[in-house]
């Protein structure tokens, strides 16, 4: 008896994989389709092929908003989530994206990533997050139901989604919008109903978010560009071993590499898809809004320590490209 015993031991140690995988949650806001999706997937088969973990993808906000995913994060809830603008609201110096077109190209930002980017990780440190990767959220544009946006004072009296942080906010009241904080996916009832009257964002995530069947305008501002990032918590990121985190840490930069080289496809190719949807689409004076964005640059220069050297580091690494 003792010997079946042992030997059903042994065959059920030689059935048992060696190990059980580790598995690993990823949740955020974005569509199916969106960039965060397919980022977020060119992520997880990355992992995947490495055999140390599998990433799960929750999108959507299943996991809730970006401000209740950060918050998993640091109570170990969750593996990693993609915020964007949120991060101005974590960290001062995350508001420095948030300065209208300070970022001038997908390779300005890529020079950001690879000389600033120790930044940007200590400031989400020091606030108990690690930034593991610089992903894309894009280039933002302006839709609403109202008219057709031009020049700043044509964004006069509407009432536009931002997203929370104090300096998007500051940007549109600057230019004379209403501008009105709203999780994502609150968006698109708020602009079926009338509750908004545009929104800004990347040309993907308008898409993905069906904006184009609840808007009749389609500016190309192009006011912000707004990377996202991969992140995790200091508490996650401790208890991974060195194998899982460089795995995780290679993983991520490649797909960084994936987010802009999309990002650029997709931009190119969205215009047309909008104007078919019936959307009419215009681009909008740029200079315009560069000239009266002036004094959203002073103001961060002045409230945020270090603010002002802040924005002449990123500028300075403009080399120009398009």
């Amino acid at each position: 008896m003792k010997k079946l015993l042992l030997a059903g031991v042994a065959l059920g140690m030689m059935l048992a994989p060696a190990s059980a995988q580790t598995v690993l949650k990823l949740g955020h806001v974005g569509e199916p389709g969106s960039l965060y999706d397919v980022t977020g997937e060119a992520f997880a088969e990355c992992v995947g092929e490495s055999g140390k973990a599998e990433v799960q993808i929750f999108g959507s906000s299943q996991l809730g908003n970006d401000e209740d995913m950060l918050q998993k994060l640091k109570l170990g809830q969750l593996a990693f989530s993609i915020p964007s603008s949120i991060m101005s609201s974590v960290s001062d110096t995350f508001g420095v994206f948030e300065m209208p077109y300070i970022v001038k190209s997908r390779d300005h930002m890529r020079k950001i990533r690879d000389d600033a980017g120790d930044l940007f990780r200590d400031a989400a440190r020091k606030q108990g997050y690690e930034i593991i990767g610089f992903w894309e959220n894009g280039f933002r544009n302006v839709t609403n139901n109202i008219r057709p946006v031009n020049v700043p004072s044509d964004l006069e009296g509407i009432k536009l989604r931002t997203p929370k942080g104090q300096w998007r906010v500051k940007m549109f009241q600057a230019y004379g919008a209403n501008p009105t904080p709203m999780a994502f996916s609150e968006v698109f009832t708020a602009l079926k109903t009338g509750v908004i009257d545009g929104q800004e964002n990347p040309l993907i995530q308008i898409w993905a978010g069906k904006f184009q069947e609840v808007q009749k305008y389609l500016s190309m501002t192009g006011h912000v560009y707004s990377p996202a990032y991969l992140a995790t918590s200091s508490r996650n990121w401790k208890k991974w071993d060195d194998d899982l985190k460089a795995v995780i840490s290679d993983c991520a930069l490649k797909a960084s590499d994936f987010a802009y080289e999309h990002g650029a496809k997709v931009d190119a190719e969205f215009i047309a898809k909008f104007e078919e949807a019936g959307v009419e689409v215009n681009e909008a004076d740029k200079q315009a809004f560069i000239d009266a964005s002036g004094p959203i640059y002073e103001e961060f220069g002045q409230q945020v320590e270090g603010g002002a050297d802040l924005i002449k580091k990123i500028q300075s690494l403009d080399s120009g490209a398009s």
